[in-house]
């Protein structure tokens, strides 16, 4: 049986790319009057989506207390930018302005919480979608609002004064349960918040939405591919963890004609270069960020998609979790989703209701 609405921060709303737009709308659809919050504003796609799921929709900030917050928030981030600008890069002493960003993240996500507050108290779970991985306990307090907060990834680590403020604020941690997408990720934050609340479930959702053979038709007339010809596809911006020199050497040793799309962003000219220059290979690049519907568009004319990873990465992969091959092995089953990790919609909705309600039993 259906039950209430969420309540669903997500601060990178504004920003096509990743998979945390196609798991909005497909909680939204399975819990009908959920309210999206995103502080910084948000894409036009995903907001034309949410709006057809039946979701309310919160932009910016509601009420005194989150839009002081949130003006904070803009105001400490233009300084952690200009910083960045100056410096120029991530060594000691420059990691200064990235600790100013944790600070920006955390204050956003307190007013985004205020705002939650004050337009949906009764919600069935309150969740932070893409959190910040710092400052857990301080969001809580600022935020006036016990919430999950999805922490995907270590980013940045704390240094003195922010590990201080963590401190400052730790009675907020017992307003919180981090949700980890995997044991990797649970692992590592443990030894720097051994206190902080947390369980594991994947982020990444089924939305059932499969491709259909009229889509695979209209992804290979996109990319000009004959019907006999192989493609596969790299999806994703090229960040460190991504193992490109795997996938260079693969290709220099290509026997046979093949496509290659290649879509998201950043990416590296130079190695593109050298790709369109390989006899085998015909190259098509959908410069990123892209929105859902081109990327179905590229699913739909590959056969195979490319996940690579360095040796050590234990994040989710929600390229793993989007992919459908067509050629052998056969089509993966119904049982696929499951068999990853990957709980429907409706079984999300229900995992996060229950989390949530069990932090609000030790809360009271």
């Amino acid at each position: 049986m259906t039950g209430g609405p969420l309540v669903l921060v997500e601060p990178y709303a504004n920003r096509l790319g990743g998979h945390h737009h196609r798991t909005m709308v497909a909680l939204a659809k399975a819990r009908p009057g959920s309210l999206v919050i995103a502080p910084h504003g948000i894409a036009t796609e995903t907001a034309r989506a949410l709006c057809t799921a039946g979701a309310r929709l919160a932009i910016g900030r509601a009420g005194h207390r989150a839009g002081f917050l949130l003006a904070a928030a803009r105001l400490v981030s233009g300084i952690s930018a200009a910083g960045q600008r100056l410096l120029g890069s991530r060594r000691w002493p420059v990691r200064l302005p990235h600790q100013v960003t944790l600070l920006a993240r955390c204050l956003a996500e307190a007013s985004a919480l205020r705002t939650a507050c004050r337009l949906e108290p009764d919600a069935d779970a309150v969740v932070i979608l893409t959190a910040s991985e710092a400052l857990h306990g301080a969001v809580a307090l600022l935020g006036g609002q016990p919430h999950l907060r999805f922490v995907h990834e270590c980013v940045t680590t704390e240094d003195t004064a922010v590990r201080l403020l963590g401190r400052l604020a730790c009675r907020g941690v017992a307003r919180v349960i981090a949700v980890y997408p995997t044991q990797a990720v649970a692992d590592e934050f443990a030894e720097g918040f051994p206190d902080l609340p947390a369980v594991v479930g994947g982020f990444a959702v089924d939305d059932a939405r499969r491709l259909t053979a009229a889509e695979r038709e209209c992804g290979r007339a996109a990319f000009d591919v004959p019907g006999v010809e192989a493609v596969v596809c790299l999806v994703g911006g090229w960040w460190p963890y991504k193992d490109i020199d795997v996938i260079d050497a693969a290709l220099e040793r290509l026997k046979e004609p093949l496509h290659l799309v290649v879509a998201g962003g950043p990416l590296d000219e130079d190695v593109l270069q050298r790709w369109r220059a390989l006899p085998d290979l015909r190259v098509h690049v959908v410069p990123g960020p892209v929105g859902e519907s081109v990327l179905r568009l590229v699913y739909g004319a590959a056969d195979a998609t490319l996940v690579t990873r360095r040796p050590g990465t234990g994040r989710e992969s929600g390229l793993v979790m989007d992919a459908v091959i067509r050629q052998p092995p056969p089509l993966p089953g119904p049982d696929a989703p499951g068999l990853l990790g990957m709980r429907s919609a409706e079984g999300q909705a229900e995992f996060l209701t229950r989390t949530f309600a069990a932090l609000r039993t030790k809360e009271s």
